[in-house]
């Protein structure tokens, strides 16, 4: 006779379908078409950059897994989304070594030093970028203007490989004249010299809000069309990797303060519109912020968590060391993510909300 064995276990009892390979896919699909569109925008350098930032990803996490005793962990796709997102924060033209050395270290400390795939206290893409910026400022604020795949301004293929792995450009090009600072930047340094935010954003630079929602704009990869961002983030919220809170929190964060002090005065602080359509915002709230390892389990903490990351966001952009300040606003929340969750935890059925018991 046939006897049944109950296996008892903790909750969650219920599981999606979705395996960690499968989400890890899903995410890169979503990212996929704001990353060929930053190809097309930049031209042959930023896939070379794409490609050496996952491939050195990839094999970083292939060494340390061996080197831990663990069988391959390649297939669950972890890594080559890591080393994708990190390439989406890099300049289109960031050097070969620099690439090498992000992928590393987003894989080697940003992951594996605190334990592996879902130990890790801080989005692996985003620590190694903050890494990358503080370590080297000359090479990640290196902004080259948009430069067509196909137009006669952009760089051949072979062209394109001595500017990523030789650092040198065709002869007779200008180098000033194919690069510049961000929009952000420009804000910052022109308003910084006393000048009206509209004689900043309409001088040298031209800056134009059609071009920025579509990408056509200088900046990191990640950077491009906030309308395909928007497309990959709302598909990825319909196959329910995550939900609403997160990133409309932290869109709201960083969008309310930019609204009042711009009605407040107009003349020294940008429409909150600039705000949306530059830099990584879009990228960080729908890509980073929403990492299910590195952000609060509950509803509530996930509010306060968002709106805090874009609160932090302007802050730094308006008033910080750096032009951009998605990526250290994720970081520092990341680390307050333990603290959100233990004060935002649902009280326990049966149970009274001060008991110790």
């Amino acid at each position: 006779m046939n006897q049944e064995k109950w296996v008892v276990g903790t909750s969650p009892h219920v599981h999606s379908g979705d395996s960690v390979p499968q989400v890890m896919q899903t995410v890169i699909w979503a990212l996929m078409p704001a990353a060929v569109l930053s190809v097309l925008v930049f031209g042959w350098a930023a896939l070379l950059v794409m490609i050496v930032t996952t491939l050195s990803a990839v094999l970083t996490e292939e060494v340390v897994t061996r080197m831990r005793g663990r069988s391959s962990a390649i297939g669950d796709r972890s890594a080559a989304l890591t080393g994708l997102l990190l390439a989406m924060t890099l300049p289109p033209h960031t050097p070969w070594w620099v690439c090498v050395v992000g992928g590393a270290f987003a894989i080697l400390i940003g992951k594996h030093l605190y334990g592996g795939l879902g130990h890790n206290p801080f989005n692996p893409a985003l620590i190694s970028r903050v890494f990358l910026l503080i370590s080297f400022p000359v090479e990640m604020t290196y902004w080259p203007h948009p430069t067509p795949l196909f137009g006669d301004s952009g760089l051949s293929l072979s062209q394109a490989f001595g500017v990523i792995f030789g650092g040198h450009y065709p002869p007779g090009m200008l180098v000033d004249a194919i690069t510049g600072a961000t929009p952000l930047g420009q804000y910052r340094i022109e308003v910084g010299l006393g000048k009206s935010v509209q004689e900043a954003l309409g001088g040298s630079y031209g800056f134009d809000y059609f071009k920025a929602t579509g990408g056509m704009i200088g900046g990191s990869l990640g950077e491009t069309s906030a309308v395909l961002l928007l497309l990959g983030g709302f598909y990825m919220m319909y196959r329910r990797l995550f939900t609403w809170h997160v990133p409309v929190s932290m869109l709201v964060g960083c969008l309310a303060p930019a609204t009042i002090f711009y009605l407040v005065n107009p003349d020294h602080y940008p429409d909150p519109f600039f705000h949306l359509v530059t830099g990584g915002l879009i990228l960080g709230a729908f890509f980073m912020a929403t990492d299910m390892v590195t952000s609060p389990v509950t509803a509530r903490g996930q509010l306060i968590f968002g709106a805090c990351c874009g609160l932090l966001t302007y802050i730094i952009r308006t008033w910080g060391g750096y032009p951009e300040g998605v990526s250290f606003a994720i970081v520092i929340m990341n680390s307050a993510v333990p603290l959100i969750d233990q004060f935002t935890r649902p009280t326990v059925y049966g149970k009274a909300k001060n008991s110790k018991k």
